[in-house]
């Protein structure tokens, strides 16, 4: 490994590798905000300052939870850094969450205040002012407004980086929210090593669409573009257009989901219009599982590779990914990073034998601290030796790719982001006329959909709709079930379980004479 990729091993905190830069290339571009705004390094550096300063006059301390309600733009980036300089712990949520989710989140995790980046995210000005936050706030950061929590107590600090940087909430199989606590430690990780393997410098330009408040936008894209030196790009949402036109105007990296890719070329075919990206050298995949027939059709239309990676909330994220000298013709999620360590298991937790398909079991400088005042669902998936249970099921070739076969959980990956179907369930269930539901994923080019199947009370009139329309008020839009079934029995084994195998093939069905 080279000295640059080497490098995270010389900081503590996520902001120190940052900070050189703001002496390095103080005119140089660092973060192009939502609206078109550009600060140069120095610019960067007052932004900081700037936000800095509101936390502390907010009287926040070290090992404090700050909650940054927000979509893509400087002012979360800003308050990011500025909770590292503060030892404080940011905890990053989507404002595209429901009201309710939000308000179980900080019931959870005590923070010391709340952030809303309100200008760059309607939801979060909606959420600010269902919470009666303060008036905006405006800095050389943007704007923001702030809900405080007085009764918050601070956390003990760590001198060195397995201090707490982050935490990103996970619903969980349970349904409960998990806050994974992402160290320092882990966070330079990922950033120099998988930087180091995308070929970062200060030269890039990437296109930050991914959400900050997503491990994959947060970590990987994020802090490891700032971290090398080159300039982020802050975007809201994903838009086709705005993308296009990004593309045209000298984007280098591009990072999504498959579907991005696959709505791009949609919109252009559409009007069309060609696709210009003549800068573009680097795109990948992540967040959700590439089909290889969509890998090649992207990569034909764009003429470079579409790498590929794999990756967990709980590990920073990053865990394999192809690489630059290696262009795979397979759907590999390519080797491990360096200085992981992987153990391939069967259903006894036995070493299976080489080339044999297991459970992943990994172990590597960004493992998460733990589930923030959850002990017992941190000791499930985090053995004493270090090694955490992913559940996902895998292989290793004989060249030391990594392919994902599939998940022995029954997460479901949305556009991105992680949707377990426990939430949903609970959410249907709720409803005064369901029985029972349960709920799936079917995949479908490019992404997963969310299928859910109920059982009604007899002479209900409650239909899909009906149910859609309940849903809507409770779960993020990325959550909500595309498909709804109303059926007159679950199929269910002797003990009345639920058969969740057997819906999968039922709802092809459905779906095909809809």
């Amino acid at each position: 490994m080279s000295d640059n990729a080497s490098g995270w091993q010389h900081w503590r905190r996520i902001h120190e590798p940052v900070e050189r830069w703001f002496t390095l290339r103080p005119d140089a571009d660092a973060l192009v905000d939502f609206d078109g705004r550009r600060l140069c390094w120095s610019e960067f550096r007052a932004a900081i300052d700037a936000a800095e300063h509101q936390l502390i006059a907010a009287l926040v301390r070290p090992g404090d939870r700050v909650m940054i309600v927000a979509e893509n733009c400087v002012a979360a980036v800003a308050a990011l850094y500025a909770c590292s300089r503060l030892d404080a712990w940011a905890v990053m949520i989507n404002a595209r969450l429901a009201l309710p989710e939000i308000e179980r989140i900080s019931a959870h995790c005590l923070p010391r205040l709340v952030l809303f980046t309100s200008a760059a995210s309607q939801d979060a000005q909606h959420h600010a002012d269902a919470l009666a936050a303060s008036a905006p706030v405006e800095g050389a950061f943007g704007i923001w407004r702030i809900l405080h929590h007085v009764d918050s107590t601070s956390e003990p600090v760590a001198a060195d980086a397995t201090q707490v940087a982050a935490v990103i909430y996970t619903s969980g199989t349970t349904g409960e929210p998990k806050g994974v606590m992402l160290t320092h430690r882990g966070m330079l990780f990922v950033a120099f090593v998988s930087g180091h393997l995308r070929g970062l410098t200060q030269t890039d330009h990437v296109y930050g669409v991914l959400p900050i408040s997503h491990v994959f936008g947060l970590s990987s894209t994020g802090n490891g573009t700032l971290t090398a030196g080159g300039a982020l790009h802050c975007v809201p949402r994903f838009d086709p257009a705005r993308l296009a036109a990004a593309l045209r105007d000298g984007i280098t990296v591009m990072q999504g989901v498959p579907a991005m890719f696959a709505k791009l070329l949609e919109y252009l075919d559409g009007r069309g219009e060609p696709l210009l990206a003549p800068r573009l050298r680097y795109m990948s995949s992540g967040g959700a599982p590439l089909d290889l027939d969509w890998k090649r059709r992207i990569e034909g239309r764009f003429g470079i590779p579409l790498n590929n990676g794999y990756g967990l909330t709980e590990t920073s994220p990053t865990i394999a990914q192809t690489v630059l000298s290696d262009p795979r013709q397979d759907d590999s999620v390519g080797p491990l990073l360096p200085g992981m360590v992987l153990r391939i298991v069967d259903s006894e937790s036995q070493p299976v034998r080489e080339g044999e398909i297991g459970e992943l079991l990994l172990a590597g400088p960004n493992m998460m601290k733990g589930y923030y005042r959850n002990p017992e669902a941190t000791a499930a998936v985090l053995d004493a030796d270090g090694f955490l249970r992913t559940g996902d099921l895998g292989r290793i070739d004989r060249e030391g790719n990594l392919f994902i076969v599939g998940r022995a959980k029954e997460m479901i990956i949305r556009s991105g982001f992680n949707v377990y179907p426990a939430e949903i369930e609970t959410v249907l269930n709720a409803h005064a006329d369901v029985v029972q539901c349960a709920v799936i994923g079917r995949r479908v080019q490019g992404d997963e959909e969310i299928i859910a199947f109920v059982e009604i009370t007899s002479g209900s009139g409650l239909d899909a709709g009906a149910l859609k329309e309940f849903t809507g008020h409770k779960l993020a839009a990325y959550k909500r079930p595309q498909h709804i079934f109303i059926v007159a029995q679950m199929p269910a084994a002797a003990t009345g379980k639920i058969q969740k195998h057997a819906l999968l093939p039922l709802a092809e069905k459905l779906i095909a004479r809809s």
